[in-house]
């Protein structure tokens, strides 16, 4: 027997209804297959994200450590200026008292030449005023302006050797007259 009609189109369009559901479950499949998928991209971007974020705080702790560090080391610089330009003040300021002393020493050096040039003329005026009153008074000269000068000996090492223990000693006497601190006190101006 021949199917009927309505049955035969009851079952075409049942078995559509199933080939549509069939499709239909296919598509629910694959949509799931690229649903999971994009989770466990997004779960992934997600971590990367996350480590990004803790790579980020991660640089931002290292950055605020070396601008602290560039701040300490400015202010290190700016006091190592400061003492630069201290120590610098100072050096001149010592130069120039040092100078100032040179200049006083050379002053007061060239004072004393004076006063010896003036000794040694008043001295030479003494001993034309004592040369003029000997001759007034028919007395020998005792001063003769050319001194006779004797010629200096040097010794040789070997006549060093040869001197006889107890000459050439340094007596308590001479000590004193050479170490008299008012001998020195003309050359306070060198301390």
């Amino acid at each position: 027997m021949a199917p009927s009609a309505p049955h035969t189109r009851a079952a075409a369009a049942l078995r559509m209804k199933q080939i549509t559901l069939d499709n239909q479950g296919r598509t629910i499949r694959r949509l799931r297959a690229q649903l999971a998928t994009e989770r466990r991209g997004l779960a992934t971007t997600k971590k990367e994200l996350e480590d990004t974020q803790v790579d980020l705080e991660a640089s931002h702790k290292v950055i605020a450590g070396l601008t602290e560090i560039g701040l300490s080391m400015s202010k290190k610089i700016e006091k190592m200026k400061v003492k630069k330009q201290q120590t610098k003040s100072s050096h001149v300021e010592c130069h120039q008292k040092f100078q100032d002393r040179i200049q006083e020493a050379e002053d007061s050096m060239q004072a004393q030449h004076f006063i010896i040039e003036a000794l040694v003329e008043e001295k030479d005026s003494l001993l034309q005023t004592i040369q003029c009153l000997q001759e007034a008074n028919d007395a020998p000269a005792p001063f003769d302006d050319e001194w006779e000068e004797e010629p200096e000996e040097h010794p040789d090492e070997e006549e060093i050797e040869d001197i006889p223990l107890g000459e050439g000693e340094i007596d308590d006497e001479t000590l004193s007259l050479v170490f008299n601190p008012s001998i020195y006190s003309k050359f306070d101006y060198l301390s």
